[in-house]
């Protein structure tokens, strides 16, 4: 019964509600339809997101800081958007819808069943990069 508490995988450092902050935009990460977490290097180096499209930035923008950011050994997962941050999914593997309401406004949420719609991972990058914010 000793350490984390809650619904998060293996792997998976807790993101403490209303009191850690977004990486890349220093929100609070309060919406748990939309959190996003990093993990990997050489360090095991852990980055919480408050919105998927702060993920793609920071992804963006890092890679030659943290090289390790685009290897598909780094561990990133994404919350379920029809959840209340007890499920999260593989964030390069699932589906996303748009025409959500995000704290960040890139408005992409994570879905476990792909509906009439859905785009994966890179195709919702796209979208996301192409906003340019």
């Amino acid at each position: 019964a000793c350490g984390k508490s809650g619904p998060w995988p293996e792997g998976m450092a807790e993101i403490k509600w209303d009191r850690d902050t977004c990486v890349r935009c220093s929100m609070v990460i309060s919406d748990r339809r939309f959190a996003a977490e990093m993990r990997g290097g050489e360090k095991n180096t852990v980055f919480k997101f408050d919105d998927i499209g702060c993920a793609v930035f920071w992804m963006r923008d890092k890679q030659k800081d943290y090289p390790w950011l685009m290897d598909v050994a780094t561990r990133f997962w994404v919350a379920d958007v029809g959840g209340t941050g007890d499920k999260w999914l593989e964030a390069r593997k699932v589906q996303y819808t748009g025409g959500r309401i995000s704290p960040m406004a890139y408005n992409y949420g994570a879905v476990a069943y792909p509906d009439a719609g859905a785009v994966d991972f890179e195709e919702m990058r796209r979208h996301v990069l192409a906003k340019g914010k």
